[in-house]
């Protein structure tokens, strides 16, 4: 498991085209999470995908073409872990109750 630092400018689409190299390929995409940058300049997505070193490689390549694309880096999946952990709603959420008369409600 490989953690991506991408680094770019939050121009239309840019975003969605980072998230597209990821999903031509078919892979599943066990964390992400976008910010902005303290300089509101550039943005920050950071992924956290199961990958070989051929598709690592090929993502790099995709992702460099993107025009508004600054930087890739690649971590140790470790280093998105305390990232998790320091957002609150990573944390797993306690089963809802749905009462029959909620579930009626819904259903009408």
């Amino acid at each position: 498991m490989q953690a991506f630092h991408i680094q770019y400018r939050n121009t239309q689409g840019t975003l969605m085209r980072i998230l597209t190299a990821v999903s031509r390929r078919a892979l599943d995409i066990v964390y992400v999470h976008a910010q902005a940058s303290p300089d509101d300049k550039t943005y920050k997505v950071t992924l956290l995908l199961e990958v070989n070193a051929k598709q690592v490689g090929q993502l790099r390549r995709d992702w460099y073409a993107i025009m508004d694309v600054s930087d890739v880096r690649v971590a140790p999946a470790e280093s998105v872990a305390e990232l998790g952990s320091a957002w609150p709603g990573a944390t797993a959420h306690p089963p809802s109750h749905v009462t029959d008369q909620t579930a009626r409600a819904a259903r009408a």
